[in-house]
């Protein structure tokens, strides 16, 4: 991962996310999931472009069970934007850059 990109773990994730001033989108992810590395270059785009307005992490689900299960995450990659420590939206499976700019732009 980059510095671009929040490593967000079990123990981090009520200050890095739930207590952020920026709105965060974290990526609930795994090493083994094609998906997830399909979308990571287009997390990082989005990091760099975002920068100052957002804050994008990645939780990997295989090493940190207790936050994505408290979220219900089923599917990876799941994509959840988090604002003033509420849910603002959901994005399941891998998606387009526009897409995912758009779900952003939406929801900050």
């Amino acid at each position: 991962m980059s510095d671009k990109i929040l490593t967000i773990t079990d123990a981090n994730f009520e200050e890095a996310v739930l207590k952020s001033e920026l709105p965060v989108l974290v990526d609930f992810w795994a090493e083994w999931c094609g998906p997830c590395k399909h979308i990571a270059p287009i997390l990082e785009e989005l990091a760099g472009e975002y920068a100052g307005r957002l804050v994008i992490g990645k939780v990997n689900v295989d090493d940190n069970r207790t936050v994505p299960a408290s979220f219900g995450i089923r599917s990876i990659p799941t994509l959840m934007l988090f604002k003033n420590g509420n849910v603002e939206g959901t994005e399941v499976g891998a998606r387009p850059k526009s897409h995912l700019a758009a779900f952003i732009d939406a929801r900050i």
